[in-house]
């Protein structure tokens, strides 16, 4: 696909599998899912649910950063967490990231992560 292009920057984890960070097509750029690794070394950082979900939106803001764009530009998100019961702690962290226009968005408890994350999301972004 000649519009297709792939998205690989140092400032996010890089993957931990057969993915791409992101995909850009036409005016749509798609995330993969940020967990809380801290790209600067590569490993999960240590916190609970709310440094995780802080610094999962830092690796989605210098995703953004890397096409352009803001959290503005995001037009859908979808949030996993492994405890539902954490919502809220996610929600404060995710509300003051999207504070303006925020995305539709979609959240799901699941039974696990990779490698032990609390929080994922992923996002989908209109140039």
């Amino acid at each position: 696909m000649k519009d297709k292009r792939i998205i690989s920057i140092p400032d996010a984890p890089k993957a931990v599998g057969p993915y791409s960070q992101g995909v850009a097509l036409k005016q749509l750029v798609f995330f993969s899912g940020q967990i809380a690794i801290d790209p600067t070394v590569g490993k999960m950082i240590d916190g609970d649910v709310t440094a995780q979900t802080k610094q999962v939106l830092k690796n989605i803001d210098n995703l953004l950063k890397s096409e352009g764009m803001t959290a503005e530009n995001v037009v859908k998100t979808t949030v996993f967490i492994t405890d539902m019961s954490k919502f809220g702690e996610v929600n404060a962290e995710y509300g003051s990231y999207f504070s303006y226009l925020p995305p539709a968005r979609s959240c799901v408890e699941v039974s696990a992560l990779p490698l032990g994350a609390l929080v994922e999301i992923e996002v989908i972004a209109s140039k």
